[in-house]
């Protein structure tokens, strides 16, 4: 039987720089669903005036676990370093050594990932600046809930 950490492929890798759009947020837990439609859309417009793309998947830094006054910054990665129009920001990904791993279901089963990967890091001696990260790789209105795939990564001290 697999351990959690093996399930969720726990690794350290290295990130070369990637820049994107940010719109910082404040919201609960609840919220966060009605938070990230309307955060996405409006970056998403202002990339389609810009004439550019997303360069990856969406994704969300998290600054605490709060879950009724979650600190985020919700966005896209972008090809280079573009200009931000308040409230859009830039975002520089974090860059050199992160521990990632992949949790496969739904939006609300994610904490398995956080435990194996917070479980692994502590057995091989890793520690995390505090941000976390959650990529979303694939279309939550395509996809069933148990196929929905989200990278989660802890930027390394």
């Amino acid at each position: 039987m697999l351990t959690k950490e093996q399930e969720h492929q726990c690794k350290v890798e290295e990130r070369p720089i990637q820049y994107g759009l940010v719109m910082r947020r404040t919201t609960s837990v609840e919220n966060l669903p009605q938070t990230l439609g309307e955060t996405y859309g409006a970056i998403a417009q202002y990339l389609a005036e810009l004439g550019e793309e997303p360069a990856g998947a969406p994704f969300i830094a998290y600054y605490n676990m709060d879950m009724q006054n979650l600190d985020v910054a919700i966005g896209f990665p972008v090809t280079r370093q573009l200009a931000g129009k308040k409230p859009i920001d830039t975002h520089e990904m974090p860059t050199g050594k992160v521990a990632t791993c992949v949790h496969t279901g739904p939006y609300n089963q994610v904490g398995l990932a956080y435990e194996a990967l917070s479980t692994w890091m502590a057995k091989d001696g890793y520690e995390a600046t505090g941000i976390a990260y959650e990529y979303y790789l694939n279309d939550p209105q395509e996809t069933p809930p148990e196929q929905l795939m989200t990278q989660i990564l802890f930027p390394l001290k």
